[in-house]
């Protein structure tokens, strides 16, 4: 039986290389297998040894992020939307309100949005996350705003939907009955939290993924589960994890 690490199993031994979370990037010089020095791993925090609580400190802030969709280190970014996403699309009636917190640069989602009818905002608040995202958008630069989805002022705007994809993961726990509140509170009666929730076990976030009975406290004292199914086409690091759901606004 082959006792050695998981890392040794997965990589050989001896070899000296720098390893990165395939998520958020964090680094560590550590013998993870037979690959070439100073060359880069993508592997999982475990690897790193940077405090776990510093993480969820720095997840929150948007310096976090900025480095890493500077360094074009972003692993949850999707080359297209996902294919319930298009479906949610198609049978929806056009010209609802759709907000989108925590963009990053995900242009491809907001211009489906748009070319589907909707009005579209979209908020992130990540100077370079924002900017990525405009210069990809040309004329629809301007439904993005640099912000903090928690304190800015959208005025009277009620939202009919409001889309989530990997923002809700990206958020410290102790965050999340917030988001939840938030969505509630720019959601019109009757409106929808729609996307892809991540659910299942990290052991060295982020992401923090949701489980069953978390969800339910934070969403069932505010809204109505009407859809949840497996994502079809999940990205390689989500595979297993996501759900497509929506949610409707008591």
């Amino acid at each position: 039986m082959d006792r050695r690490p998981d890392s040794a199993r997965l990589f050989g031994e001896n070899a000296a290389a720098t390893s990165a979370c395939e998520w958020c990037g964090w680094r560590s010089s550590r013998r993870v297998g037979f690959v070439p020095a100073r060359s880069t791993v993508y592997v999982r925090c475990v690897l790193n040894e940077t405090d776990p609580r510093e993480r969820e400190s720095d997840s929150a802030r948007p310096e976090f992020w900025s480095q890493r969709y500077a360094s074009g280190r972003t692993p949850w970014q999707l080359d297209g939307i996902p294919d319930h996403a298009a479906a949610f699309l198609a049978r929806t009636a056009p010209r609802s309100k759709v907000l989108i917190p925590g963009c990053g640069s995900d242009h491809q989602v907001i211009r489906a949005f748009r070319e589907a009818g909707h009005d579209v905002t979209a908020i992130d608040f990540s100077a370079v996350a924002v900017e990525q995202a405009k210069n990809a958008l040309g004329k629809l630069r301007d439904t993005v705003i640099l912000g903090d989805f928690f304190s800015y002022a959208f005025g009277a705007i009620a939202f009919d939907i409001v889309y989530e994809r990997t923002f809700l993961c990206s958020l410290p726990p102790r965050l999340w009955d917030d988001y939840a509140g938030r969505v509630a509170q720019l959601l019109r009666p009757k409106g929808m939290l729609v996307g892809c929730f991540l659910y299942g076990e990290e052991s060295d976030p982020p992401p923090y993924p949701l489980k069953e009975d978390k969800a339910a406290e934070l969403f069932c004292s505010r809204f109505k589960l009407v859809r949840s199914e497996p994502v079809s086409d999940p990205l390689p690091i989500f595979a297993g994890m996501e759900k497509w759901q929506e949610w409707r606004r008591y």
